[in-house]
């Protein structure tokens, strides 16, 4: 038996009876044809106790009421006859219960027991309301007797009592108060481990995409695009989380997903909480009508079917296997490109997805990673995350950011509701802190941008805005989220930096070119400077000389304050690591006057030229070298000295193309500049 931690025993306390150690439900699993939220309830029933002697007798007594009372489909007769010769018995079936207008009574149906007209007793209707909707798993009481009906509909079985034996009713506050008896890192873990799987295996960022895999869960309506290697478990909550989602694994029609004209009845979407693909590549066998009428659906929730124009509110969810290296994809075509043809390059159905999980950084999974310790009783997880389908917590980033300008409606409707999930994962009881919100947002910014960056990709002006940002209401400051597969390939980033970083570049006389980026942070102090890490002597004296120069013109650069206040914090990164000798003055001039304004510079913006002393600007050796490795790594402008201005006969015209030239003629200037002060 493994050693219960800290965690296990809060959860077992704050959620007495519905936590379950997970390593059981693998035993017994194994031999149990029966859903794996049925096990669950009964291990948490019978098998809730650190006492070993009390586990055994626990799976003992569960095992024997699986074997002797489970109704097995293809006995339904037998079953049937049982109850009749032995006048009654016990049964774990499904149950649900319907009103019958004609008959002006209720009838139960028992699922296995194959009799959808089961005497029942009024007082479960009202105790357990699930019954009415959706039916409950139990263990049922039932007898023969015949019936002395005189008008009406006539049946011989009679149930004395129902015992649920999976959540029958749920509580959301309780819940919530529950949550609020967690660190914020313990709930996580406690959800991963609700999960089945064991969070001390992995990262923060990786518990985070495996609970992106739940908002379709918790969300209405919601758009996941899953696409990774195979064995990552991407449809394991389809299949093992919930009784309220179902999981695709062939083509469909539109009738079965929609509504069917012929029967008058709604499709799955009507039905289920969420619709997975367990597959996405079935849509290519498709009607092309199902592709369609799902774009639609995608966007609004709504679908035109005859005359009728309908509504459902499940989530949408695909996933798919990748045959690549993400590296191959970014660098040769765009992430979607395991999508089936069909889907592959409509971009109107693909700007409707609201989060691409990036599968690739899932590892595949392996025993270390199932956990043995106390988790929810699924079916406890399940109520919870449909109760909450109800809320929205959309508006929740109102509270302290706004969102940059970069992101449009669709955009904001997608990280809004990302957003939304992840509080009613994490957050529940509604407790959450700015810091707290800001990596929510980031992280659904971040699943929106990477479905916008591969449309960009494939080529449509209208997506080019993919600067993603998010504003602080009070300080002011914007936060650009990028994606992490796209940084390889781009040195320079597309987005603006924090403030006080900045990307420069110089060339030897050999034409060999140098790339960094410089970084300034700044501390209360006395007018310090403070070189942190290693910088070759070239750079460490024109860092100097700029500060110098910035100590003398302080008060009409308008920064006197900070700079007898502050210290300052430099350091160079060599981000082609060739080590080439670079006098960078200007670029720490520019940095130093982003970071005490707190403004970032230009996005995309490399910086070029050095100064004097007195503040003199020197020249650049050559301007084709620096600006052609500034170009094949993303830059899109260059700020760049006006006694250059002759060089650019040497440019290649294709080069002055795509990277704008910004001119300046003093230290002053080029920090304005920087800054996009025309």
């Amino acid at each position: 038996m493994p050693e219960l931690d800290r965690l296990d025993r809060k959860a077992a306390d704050v959620f007495a009876g519905k936590v379950v150690r997970k390593d059981l439900v693998r035993r017994i699993k194994v031999g149990a044809n029966v859903p794996v939220y049925v096990l669950e309830y009964l291990l948490g029933k019978y098998c809730a106790s650190e006492d070993p002697a009390v586990v055994e007798a626990g799976l003992r007594i569960v095992n024997s009421t699986i074997a002797e009372n489970l109704v097995r489909p293809d006995e339904a007769n037998k079953a049937q006859s049982l109850v009749r010769e032995r006048g009654r018995h016990t049964f774990i079936d499904k149950v649900k219960v319907r009103y019958v207008a004609e008959d002006d009574r209720y009838w139960a149906e028992l699922i296995h027991f194959a009799h959808r007209y089961v005497h029942v007793p009024e007082r479960y209707i009202r105790e357990f309301d699930r019954l009415l909707v959706e039916g409950v798993w139990a263990q049922v009481d039932m007898h023969h007797e015949y019936d002395e009906e005189v008008r009406g509909r006539k049946s011989p079985f009679w149930i004395d009592e129902i015992k649920p034996i999976q959540i029958a009713t749920f509580d959301l506050d309780e819940y919530r108060r529950g949550r609020s008896e967690f660190t914020d890192e313990e709930w996580i873990d406690f959800l991963i481990r609700g999960m089945g799987m064991e969070p001390s295996q992995f990262d923060h960022r990786l518990k985070m995409l495996f609970l992106v895999r739940l908002i379709p869960l918790c969300e209405h309506n919601y758009n996941l695009v899953e696409l990774g290697p195979r064995g990552t478990g991407k449809s394991y909550a389809y299949q093992e989380l919930s009784p309220y989602v179902i999981l695709l694994t062939g083509p469909a029609t539109v009738a079965n997903l929609f509504y069917n004209m012929a029967s008058g009845k709604i499709g799955l979407v009507g039905l289920w909480d969420a619709v997975a693909f367990d597959e996405v590549a079935d849509l290519q066998k498709m009607p092309k009508e199902v592709v369609t009428t799902l774009k639609t659906y995608c966007e609004s929730g709504t679908f035109a079917r005859g005359r009728e124009a309908l509504s459902g509110h499940a989530s949408v969810t695909m996933f798919g296997n990748t045959n690549q290296p993400v590296e191959v994809m970014v660098r040769s075509s765009h992430l979607f490109s395991p999508m089936p043809d069909v889907i592959r390059e409509d971009m109107a159905f693909l700007d409707r997805i609201h989060f691409y999980l990036p599968g690739w950084e899932v590892p595949k999974m392996r025993n270390e990673y199932f956990t043995d310790h106390y988790g929810f009783i699924v079916d406890y997880l399940a109520e919870a995350l449909r109760a909450m389908r109800k809320g929205n917590c959309a508006e929740v980033i109102d509270r302290h950011f706004s969102l940059g300008s970069h992101l449009n409606a669709r955009d904001a409707k997608a990280v809004r509701k990302t957003v939304s999930g992840l509080m009613k994962l994490i957050y529940p009881h509604g407790e959450v802190s700015r810091d707290q919100l800001a990596d929510l947002v980031a992280l659904a910014m971040e699943g929106r941008r990477r479905v916008k960056e591969q449309l960009k990709k494939m080529g449509s002006f209208e997506y080019y805005q993919t600067s993603f940002s998010f504003i602080d209401n009070e300080t002011r400051e914007e936060r650009f989220v990028g994606v992490p597969e796209e940084g390889g390939r781009d040195l320079i980033s597309p987005d603006p930096l924090a403030p006080g970083s900045v990307y420069t570049a110089c060339v030897d006389n050999q034409g060999k070119v140098g790339l960094y980026r410089i970084e300034v942070g700044i501390s209360a102090g006395t007018g310090k400077l403070k070189i942190a890490g290693a910088m070759d002597s070239a750079m460490k004296d024109a860092v100097q000389r700029a500060f110098a120069y910035l100590q003398g013109h302080k008060v009409n650069m308008g920064i006197g304050q900070a700079m007898d206040t502050m210290d300052f914090h430099v350091e160079a990164i060599d981000l082609l690591g060739n080590k080439i000798p670079c006098e960078a003055g200007v670029a720490l001039v520019v940095a130093v006057y982003s970071a005490v304004k707190k403004r970032p510079v230009l996005s995309g913006l490399l910086i070029l030229g050095d100064l004097s002393i007195q503040g003199n600007i020197k020249p650049v050796l050559s301007l084709a070298e620096p600006l052609q490795t500034a170009m094949d790594n993303g830059a899109r402008r260059a700020l760049i000295p006006i006694v250059n201005k002759r060089n650019f006969l040497d440019v290649d015209p294709g080069i002055m193309e795509r990277v704008d030239p910004i001119f300046y003629g003093d230290p002053m200037l080029a920090a304005l500049k920087g800054l996009g002060a025309n």
